[in-house]
């Protein structure tokens, strides 16, 4: 097998996944996963998809990321991870797919109005 690419999106964060045969190493953005996310929520959700699919650390995964934020980075490298062993075992689909790993969260940021505060918020209105 080669190496198989995904791409995860989330908000406004894009990430290029690459996954290997290896043995569990991630690297997001040349750096590895516990340096470029603090907290360890963070490389949990990196980890959920090989937790599920019961694949710890018989995949190495290099990681191109940008825009959004953490949490948004994050869950567009699970994304892409996810849809990545997939691809690589089609039966992986039946542990993931409940999880909801598989679905790409299309929210967005609404955008602001002409006339308005913000996206939904208007400025305060008086009868005088």
């Amino acid at each position: 097998m080669s190496i198989v690419h995904k791409i995860g999106r989330r908000k406004t964060a894009v990430a290029r996944v690459y996954v290997k045969p290896g043995s569990g190493i991630i690297t997001v953005n040349r750096k590895d996963a516990k340096e470029y996310f603090s907290t360890d929520v963070m490389v949990y959700k990196l980890n959920q998809p090989f937790i599920l699919s019961e694949t710890v650390g018989q995949y190495d995964v290099t990681v191109n990321v940008f825009g959004g934020g953490n949490t948004g980075q994050a869950e567009a490298i699970r994304l892409g991870i996810s849809r990545a062993l997939c691809e690589i075992n089609a039966e992986f689909r039946l542990a993931l797919k409940p999880a909801g790993l598989l679905t790409r969260d299309a929210r967005m940021v609404e955008r602001k109005k002409p006339g308005q505060k913000k996206a939904r918020k208007r400025f305060q209105f008086s009868k005088r």
